[in-house]
């Protein structure tokens, strides 16, 4: 009895090495709305806790004041994959979220509470992981193989929150459902653990779930691909996500749009998502990615609000395309694509960024009174993640046209391609890395925006009325491992755009600097002349700062347990 009591108070507490924002007399805290052991002492409750873990995914828990904003907090990476990277600009106008801003910047400091919140709610979805799996262990008379199933679940979430911290951080403590001391040092190299954590979730897991959203074997196969890949390991890497592409549980969607329209996002491309939806019960549609709400057009536009994650001019200018429908890789912002531009483009943009005078996927056409401010952060509106009309049903809240019932894809088959594609160029594979990379780019030549939101086809003679759209294939046999290591990168840009991934690529693939010191020198003088206020990227930006609250909070007689990262 006292274990169970242990455990629910784990589940509502949010324990996890000082992670509250107050003194650590909140260990010791009575639980507040705790259920009774035995109501959740059974297979029914073991499920619960593991969807209130799943349920983290989004980065939002409105119930609680640990977090002082959902934007860094949202499980898409918006800001710190996109907005710091040269993919978009932080939006809306001057001094809105000037934390933001100020990470768009590269004026990091251990006090910007977007650090501290984005912490928070990764540690707090490990600790709900920990307290599903401790009341697994405590629970007798569940099947095993559910049991297993169960607790691959557990695993496998628990090792992608922990990667995500990974990825931030690099130095952040590992924990499991048997640790009861909190303040933990962040010497240790999770790595192992985390790997640990998908390959038991891989060895557990069925290849297909009866319920959408839930994770599989696939799923996990594809994160230790991915660990594997952000650690240089090309052949455990290709082994596991040789592993995903030959199970044939998977296939691209026939239209790049799709696996961003309700109804589609569950297809067959989808390997690991955050399950959205909005008029289901709640009473501001805290499951519409509460977190991505700010990423609509503002204004005068049908969303009403509120003009973040603006894609930048470096994004719509690298969807330029040479005349026989390859990308420009070095060249390709040198030319502005603006309402002047009548040159090639690839198709991917329009469905991935709002311009002037197309159509914004069937809601209406993107005009200039859609920007907040123009001349802050260009002309340009997210457009991925847009619902269409309709889609939308939730009831009352604040602007509640600014929610989403569209899933967001943490691993999705396109990214799988490419991940195996890199890791074929850097073992020497190049014609497997070029047959990979072309399935991506077939795929994108198989529909563009048309009018009213239709899918059309890229020609003019298929219908294509709102640009010169142009992609193709490889059709010459890669033999240059530098230059079929650059397709297979610029690929993964055009094809997972807004998608929370650039900065993280740019940064394990060690040129950051170059790439964004470049594009913030460019960027400037063409739309956004407040990015003359940063220095740039440095040594130090390779690792973010750990917030200086949870250095505070694992102070062990004194001296804190977690060390902070260099440069802050």
């Amino acid at each position: 009895m006292k274990k169970n009591k242990f455990l629910l108070f784990f589940a509502v507490a949010l324990l996890g090495m000082g992670i509250v924002a107050c003194s650590d007399e909140f260990l010791d805290a009575p639980p507040q709305g705790a259920l009774d052991g035995g109501t959740l002492a059974n297979e029914a409750g073991v499920d619960a806790a593991i969807i209130s873990a799943y349920s983290m995914l989004d980065g939002w828990a409105e119930s609680w004041g640990s977090v002082s904003s959902p934007w860094p907090a949202s499980g898409s990476n918006w800001i710190w994959g996109s907005v710091l990277s040269d993919d978009a600009h932080k939006g809306s106008e001057a001094g809105d979220q000037g934390q933001s801003e100020e990470l768009e910047l590269f004026q990091w400091a251990p006090g910007n509470s977007y650090f501290n919140d984005r912490f928070v709610i990764l540690y707090e979805g490990v600790a709900r992981v920990n307290a599903a799996l401790a009341l697994l262990n405590s629970v007798e008379g569940i099947d095993a193989a559910k049991s297993a199933a169960l607790g691959g679940e557990a695993r496998f979430l628990r090792g992608h929150y922990h990667f995500e911290a990974w990825k931030m951080w690099k130095n952040v403590p590992y924990y499991s459902e048997e640790d009861t001391d909190f303040r933990k040092a962040n010497t240790a190299d999770i790595v192992p653990n985390i790997l640990a954590d998908f390959e038991a979730a891989a060895s557990s897991l069925p290849a297909v779930q009866g319920q959408p959203g839930r994770v599989t074997s696939g799923a996990a196969n594809a994160y230790i691909g991915k660990l594997h890949l952000y650690n240089g390991n090309w052949s455990e890497a290709k082994a596991a996500l040789d592993k995903v592409v030959n199970s044939g549980n998977y296939s691209l969607n026939p239209c790049f749009h799709d696996i961003f329209s309700v109804g589609l996002e569950n297809g067959p491309e989808m390997v690991f998502s955050i399950q959205a939806s909005v008029n289901d019960g709640t009473s501001e549609g805290q499951n519409g990615m509460f977190g991505d709400r700010l990423n609509f057009p503002h204004g005068g536009s049908p969303f009403g609000c509120c003009g973040f994650h603006q894609p930048s001019q470096n994004l719509v200018n690298a969807h330029r395309v040479d005349d026989a429908g390859l990308p420009l890789f070095s060249t390709f912002n040198d030319v502005i694509v603006d309402e002047n531009y009548t040159g090639p483009l690839d198709p991917r943009l329009d469905w991935t960024v709002g311009r002037d005078g197309i159509p914004f996927l069937d809601i209406g056409v993107h005009d200039p009174s859609w920007i907040r401010a123009r001349s802050f952060s260009g002309p340009y509106s997210p457009k991925k993640f847009s619902y269409e009309a309709g889609q939308n049903q939730q009831a009352g809240g604040w602007v509640s046209t600014q929610l989403s019932p569209i899933n967001f894809p943490i691993i999705r088959y396109s990214d799988v391609l490419l991940m195996l594609a890199e890791a074929e160029v850097e073992s020497g594979s190049l014609e497997r890395a070029r047959e990979l990379t072309n399935m991506v780019r077939a795929r994108a030549a198989g529909c563009a925006q048309g009018a009213d939101g239709a899918r059309s086809g890229i020609t003019a003679a298929e219908g294509a009325a709102y640009g010169n759209y142009s992609v193709a294939t490889y059709d010459d046999a890669w033999t240059n491992q530098g230059a079929a290591r650059d397709a297979v990168r610029y690929e993964r840009r055009l094809e997972l755009a807004l998608e929370g991934h650039r900065f993280f690529d740019l940064r394990r693939w060690g040129v950051a600097g170059d790439v964004i010191n470049t594009y913030l020198e460019v960027e400037k003088t063409i739309r956004t002349t407040y990015l003359s206020n940063s220095a740039g990227y440095s040594a130090k930006h390779d690792l973010m700062p750990l917030p200086t609250i949870q250095i505070e909070l694992s102070k062990v007689d004194g001296s804190p347990m977690l060390q902070q990262n260099p440069g802050y």
